[in-house]
């Protein structure tokens, strides 16, 4: 049984796992999907971690 990473792996190095790097490449150009991520990973660093 392969283990998940090499499950992974072998759908990245698929056609259709090739094709959905590519689609999430293009997003992460988008300035909007940028700002929306910065603001997320704002208020996550902004958390104080609980006693």
């Amino acid at each position: 049984m392969a283990s998940v990473v090499e499950r992974i792996k072998e759908y990245l190095r698929s056609q259709k796992g090739q094709e959905q790097v590519e689609k999430v490449k293009t997003m992460a150009r988008d300035p909007e999907n940028q700002r929306k991520l910065r603001e997320f990973m704002d208020r996550f660093r902004s958390k104080k971690p609980r006693p």
